[in-house]
């Protein structure tokens, strides 16, 4: 099967956008990225500003904030800005959801067997109100869609899944389970932190009631900032338990007594935005779209399978994650034959080679910039360490 071809991009492009050091091999994309270049600089204009005219050009700033919400959307695949909220972190966007809907006692909420903690605790934390968490064991499944749609049942109001898995790295069909959700009546909540700046995204296609994200991964921007989408027709579904003059119709007319919440999803933002990280944050997510989501895509597909032919020339080396192109984002975990992973990891790291310990093994995680040489450097590093 002939390879798709790869889209170029300038390398001076890339030289100056991500000048990483040459004693690292950064692997860990999964965790928290590198800023480019010109997040930095976005970050330090602000900073050099704050300190020169404070808060003068405020309204310049809430505009890199209404850009920002486009771009999210943009990435996102919402039908409007206004079904995107700003959040701090995947998790406090997850519990808007968890808490937010109207439980009754018997109702079950259905997630898999391989979730990040954030995506399986803060469900749990609904069963002192009766509600069930059903993992449906997609680790083992030959039909991981199939797992999670026979533990759907009468009962079941919402199926909470990540569209990439943290560990293995495998990828859902996302359309198959969004379709079956809204046939059968049921909210559908995907955590999209692994795929939003990896992959071409589209909430819409994948027919989500939410979505959420956090910036510091595969949008290459800081921690503290993410994006939430809540699909407009189920809006009204979640109750509110954050309160303040941010997230009200008639934001800034500080001497109108009555209010009422705003109806787009900054009813989700009761306070102050994080202004620094919308800065940077934009800069990134722009990065991302100057360049195109399918340019980035593709590359980090080229990247992986650059890293899996390393990988299994390494001889006590057996890749975790999925080989099926379809079934993987940009996670490649390993495990070591008769080997404890983590002493290797740790070696790994004392070598320059930024990775994590997930999935039962190691896990490395490039981007669509990163250097073949970095790669074949990574695993020469982990052969001489076996």
């Amino acid at each position: 099967m002939p390879r798709t071809p790869v889209p170029s991009i300038d390398p001076d492009l890339l030289a100056r956008e991500f000048p990483q050091q040459d004693d690292i091999c950064y692997l860990n994309h999964a965790a928290v990225a590198p800023w480019p270049l010109r997040t930095a600089e976005a970050v330090r204009a602000f900073a050099e500003e704050n300190i020169r005219r404070g808060a003068a050009g405020y309204e310049r700033w809430l505009q890199t904030e209404r850009t920002l919400r486009a771009q999210l959307r943009e990435i996102c695949g919402a039908a409007h800005s206004d079904e995107i909220a700003l959040v701090k972190n995947t998790s406090e966007a997850l519990s808007f959801v968890a808490h937010g809907l109207d439980w009754n006692a018997g109702d079950n909420v259905v997630i898999t067997d391989l979730e990040f903690p954030s995506n399986r605790i803060v469900w749990e934390s609904l069963r002192p109100r009766g509600v069930e968490v059903r993992e449906a064991p997609v680790s083992c499944a030959t039909d991981p869609e199939a797992a999670v749609e026979a533990a759907i049942d009468g009962a079941t109001r919402l199926v909470a899944v990540s569209s990439v898995q943290f560990g293995t790295g495998l990828k859902l069909d996302i359309g198959r389970l969004g379709a079956s959700c809204r046939a059968r009546g049921v909210l559908f909540c995907l955590d999209a932190i692994q795929s939003i700046g990896a992959l071409r995204f589209d909430v819409q296609a994948a027919q989500a009631d939410f979505a959420m994200a956090d910036g510091h991964k595969w949008m290459l921007g800081p921690e503290g900032l993410g994006l939430f989408y809540c699909r407009e027709a189920v809006m009204d579904r979640l109750q509110l338990h954050e309160y303040g003059w941010h997230m009200i119709e008639r934001q800034g007319d500080y001497d109108r007594r009555e209010w009422e919440t705003a109806r787009s999803a900054r009813r989700f933002e009761c306070g102050s935005s994080n202004m620094l990280g919308a800065h940077a944050l934009s800069a990134s997510v722009g990065l991302l779209l100057e360049l195109g989501m399918e340019t980035v895509e593709t590359r980090l597909a080229e990247r992986v399978e650059v890293l899996l032919a390393e990988l299994d020339a390494v001889p006590g080396v057996r890749v975790v994650s999925p080989r099926d192109p379809a079934r993987r984002a940009g996670i490649v975990t390993f495990a070591l034959a008769n080997r404890d992973p983590e002493p290797v990891y740790r070696d790994l790291r004392e070598r320059g080679v930024i990775c994590a310990l997930r999935g039962g093994g190691i896990r490395f995680s490039p981007h669509f910039y990163t250097p073949d040489a970095i790669l074949e450097r990574a695993v020469a590093t982990l052969r001489a360490l076996l």
